[in-house]
Formats: structure tokens, C-alpha cells, sequence
């Protein structure tokens, strides 16, 4: 990462990395209250009885401020050669900003080895600044952190390389002390970066979302892909998606909260992960819409591609999964939307289970579920099945498991006789037998209705 950005925002860090920018935004959550590593009243600088650790008679802070202008150099080429993502910055900025502030770091910790006072609020605000600054340019944590233990490493490494047997008490004290102070400046590097993201990426989550709206609204919706600085594509695969529970819901004395937090969170990584361009959605515990850009050729979705992902999804979040599917032009996505849901609707109604469904596969029953006179008459045959939900779902999973009784069983975790009982009950109330084949259109028909209607 860079060092930090101006002199005043950024204190770079002991002698180790100067190279990476830090000056620091405002304490984040992440930083301890800085603590002395010798309980020395003062601020960095203040006094103490004697000068540090001394090697081979001389104090060790004398040595690194002769070795100074040059370390600098050192630092800077090391830091290039093995962070290579401080080369985005502008050349001028690393001959500039960065490079005062690794000289700058230097100072710092030479005060820290010779007082074994850490650096104070001040010092560590500047860092955070830098830090920040560094977020904001793309430089990946680890470099930003990287750079101050590698100037670290080097300071070490000059005076060390002096030390003599004798010196081994005070080589653990000049040791002891550079441990402290690099434990202090990581906290406020990564306090100052963790913050600056977090800010970054709520502002960006608020534009993705006012995006999302428009597009589930309706109308145009250029200006609001402008203010979150994405590229609508030619079109969107909108999914209305249904997430199952995690096993770990059902287990007593688990948080569910935690357990359903924890699904979405991978449930959204992986589907970050999984798809090209940016992926928008608003979802719950429970699922929600999902719009996935889609540049390919042709208005219809991939099947095959769609049903891949959503295992990888199902996979990562360890729930069951299942969407509605539809495809439109950015201006048309409310539309799709609410065909998405109401096929996942259908779909759900009809045992179809989970997986991506598209309007194909629910042809007939869509069109039998639109509101009409048929559709009350329909959804009435199964009127004397009211208050009788366990009759419901076991003929709804029989027919979602292709009339297969065993399967329908394991699904409802009951025993395939208790489905054969149940199934004779719903036909000796409705009239019509899930088993008989006259039967089974009318009854997938009237399960569609009843649950569109109800």
C-alpha cells in the first residue's frame, strides 16, 4: 500500500514502513487505546533516564538516524519490488507524499526505540488518515500494512547486524519495543482502511439499491445506473427466489438470526462471485429479487447455466433454493418481475421444488391460475380440505415427487403409509384420487388456483 498521502495526514510507522501511507481517518473500531510500552508518562519523545538500547556501546536510536536518508532509499525500492500495487500510484506521489513519509515513519520509530513510548493518539489519528487515503486508491490492505513491516524489517535489520552477545539484553529491548509499536500502527492501519471501506461501500450499496427500486418501479432507469456507476446491460434474468431454511434454524437452542444472517451473507458471496457485471437484489431471511445482467445473444435464458448457479448458491448458503424466472430490457424489469414471482408461485403450488423455473414449465397451470370464474371454481374443489394443511401438503409433495410415494414420504419425513392414508382422505373429502389419472390434471389445476387465490 502507499505510504500516506501528505505530511501531515500521515505519520508513517517506525522505521518500518515508512512506505505505506497512513495517516489515518477517524479511529476506527478496530484500534485499542494506545498503551506505552514502558509506562513513561509522556507523549512520544518524552525523556527517559537513558538513551535505549545501545549496541556496541552506542545508542541504537543514533544509528538509525545516521542510517536515516539512507533507509529511505532502501525502503522505497523494496517497497516497489515486492508491493507491486503501490506502482499504481502516480510516479509524483511516490517521489512526494510517500516518500516523506517513510522518512517520516523512520523518525518515529527511532523515538519509539529510544523512549519505549508508543505513539500517542495524534500520531496514530494521522495514520488512520493515510490508511484511509490508501483504501480510497485501491491499495489492498496487506500492502498498506505490508509496507510499515517491511521498513521495520530493514531498520532492524542495519542495527541489528551491529549487535554484539553482549548486547542481547538490549537487543530483546529494542526487540520488545518494536513489537509494541507495530502492533499499534496494524490496528490503526487497518481501523483507518476498515472504515473508509465501510463508508465506500455503504455509499455504494445505497446508489446499487436506488438502482434496484427504479428497475422493480419501472421507467427509465439510466440516471440512477449513472449515480451508481453501472453499465445497464441489454438485459436483465430476473429472479423471484424463495430461500429454504438452514438445518441449523431448526436446531434447539441455536440463534436463528445468526444462523439466517450467516446463509445470506455466503448466499450473496457466491453470488457475487458467480456472476458477471454487477448483480442487484433485495433480499430477506426468507429470499427476494434477484437481477442478474445478461449480455448473451437471444431474450431466452440459459437453462442450463441458471440451474448450475443456483446449486452453487443452494451449495454455499446450505438451503434449498428456488426461483421464478424471467428475462426483460432494463425499462421492462417490474414487468418480469412480478411474471418471476408468480411463476415461483406456481411452481411452489404445484410441487415443482426448488430450482429455476420458467414460464414453460408452468404453462398450464399459470393460465389456470388467472383470476376468473374457473379459477374459483377450481380452487373450490378443494375447499373441504380447509383447515386440514397436512392433507394440502402431502398432496401437493405426491405430485411434486412424480406420484412417487417413497419420495414423497422422505420429503415430508413421515412414513409412506401415513401418504397413502392421507392421500385416501383428501379423495374420500374431494371426490377426486391423486392416483387416478382423470383425476391428476384437475388436481393439479385446482392446487394452482387454491394457492394463487388464497
Amino acid at each position: 500500500m502507499t505510504a500516506p498521502k501528505t505530511g501531515t495526514d500521515a505519520h508513517t510507522t517506525a522505521a518500518p514502513l515508512p512506505a505505506a501511507p497512513l495517516p489515518a481517518a477517524a479511529p476506527g473500531p478496530l484500534v485499542p487505546a494506545p498503551t506505552p510500552l514502558v509506562p513513561a508518562p509522556g507523549p512520544v519523545g518524552a525523556e527517559l533516564a537513558d538513551d535505549g538500547p545501545r549496541f556496541g556501546g552506542r545508542p541504537v536510536h543514533l544509528r538509525l538516524l545516521a542510517l536515516a536518508p539512507a533507509l529511505a532509499t532502501e525502503v522505497m525500492v523494496r517497497l516497489l519490488d515486492r508491493l507491486p500495487a503501490y506502482h499504481a500510484l502516480p510516479p509524483e506521489q511516490l517521489r512526494g507524499e510517500i516518500t516523506r513519509q517513510v522518512e517520516r515513519g523512520i523518525r518515529a520509530f527511532v523515538e519509539v526505540i529510544r523512549t519505549g513510548v508508543l505513539p500517542g493518539e495524534a500520531e496514530l489519528a494521522r495514520i488512520r488518515e493515510s490508511s484511509a487515503r490508501r483504501a480510497d486508491e485501491g491499495v489492498p490492505l496487506e500492502s498498506v500494512v505490508g509496507a510499515y513491516h517491511l521498513g521495520a524489517q530493514l531498520c532492524a535489520a542495519r542495527v541489528l547486524a551491529e549487535a554484539a552477545p553482549a548486547d542481547l539484553p538490549d537487543v530483546a529491548t529494542a526487540q520488545d519495543r518494536l513489537l509494541g509499536y507495530l502492533r499499534v500502527v496494524s490496528c490503526a492501519v487497518a481501523a483507518g482502511y476498515v472504515q473508509e471501506r465501510q463508508t465506500a461501500l455503504g455509499d455504494e450499496q445505497v446508489s446499487r439499491q436506488a438502482l434496484l427500486s427504479r428497475l422493480l418501479e419501472g421507467g427509465d432507469p439510466r440516471a440512477a445506473a449513472d449515480r451508481a456507476g453501472i453499465r445497464l446491460p441489454a438485459r436483465y434474468l430476473v429472479l423471484s427466489l424463495a430461500i429454504g431454511p438452514h438445518p441449523d434454524e431448526a436446531r434447539p437452542g441455536v440463534n436463528r438470526s445468526v444462523v439466517a444472517r450467516r446463509k445470506l451473507r455466503r448466499l450473496r458471496t457466491e453470488l457475487e462471485r458467480h456472476t458477471d457485471g454487477v448483480p442487484l437484489a433485495a433480499l430477506s431471511a426468507d429470499g427476494g429479487p434477484v437481477l442478474l445482467p445478461d449480455d448473451s445473444p437471444g431474450p431466452v435464458a440459459d437453462r442450463t447455466a441458471l440451474a448450475g448457479l443456483l446449486e452453487r448458491l443452494a451449495r454455499a448458503c446450505g438451503a434449498e433454493l428456488t426461483a421464478g424466472a424471467a428475462t426483460a430490457a432494463p425499462e421492462e424489469v417490474a414487468d418480469a418481475a412480478r411474471l418471476a414471482t408468480e411463476i415461483r408461485r406456481v411452481a411452489e403450488a404445484t410441487g415443482r421444488g426448488p430450482g429455476p423455473h420458467l414460464l414453460d414449465d408452468v404453462l398450464v397451470e399459470y393460465q389456470l391460475s388467472r383470476p376468473g370464474p374457473a379459477r374459483d371454481a377450481l380452487a373450490a374443489l378443494l375447499a373441504p380440505l380447509t383447515g386440514r394443511p397436512e392433507l394440502l401438503d402431502t398432496l401437493r409433495t405426491f405430485l411434486g415427487c412424480g406420484l412417487d410415494r417413497r419420495r414423497a414420504a422422505a420429503r415430508l419425513q413421515v412414513h409412506p403409509n401415513t401418504v397413502d392414508y392421507r392421500l385416501r382422505r383428501t379423495a374420500d373429502l374431494t371426490g377426486l384420487d391423486a392416483v387416478r389419472g382423470p383425476d391428476l390434471l384437475t388436481l393439479r389445476a385446482a392446487l394452482a388456483a387454491h394457492d394463487t387465490a388464497s
